[in-house]
This record gives C-alpha cells, sequence and structure tokens, in this order.
C-alpha cells in the first residue's frame, strides 16, 4: 500500500515538473518574441 501512494505521489509531481518546464520555455519563447518586436520597431524609427 506504502508503495503505491509513493508510485502515485512520483508520477505527480513529475507531471507538475514537466508542465513547469514548458510553461517557463513557452514564458522565454513570449519575451523573445516581444524583445524582437522592439528592436524592429527601434530600426525602424531609425
Amino acid at each position: 500500500m506504502k508503495t503505491i501512494i509513493i508510485l502515485i505521489f512520483t508520477v505527480l509531481l513529475l507531471a507538475i515538473l514537466g508542465s513547469g518546464c514548458n510553461m517557463l520555455r513557452g514564458a522565454g519563447e513570449d519575451i523573445e518574441n516581444a524583445g524582437g518586436s522592439i528592436q524592429r520597431t527601434v530600426d525602424h524609427n531609425d
């Protein structure tokens, strides 16, 4: 019984950590895209 609880907890923990990594990767891409947009605007106005 104890082994099943530990297994379920481990699976849930891995799922949470995996989704967190994807969220951070997505946020990084959004920030990078915003930086590119700002740079294009600055270049266009020079």
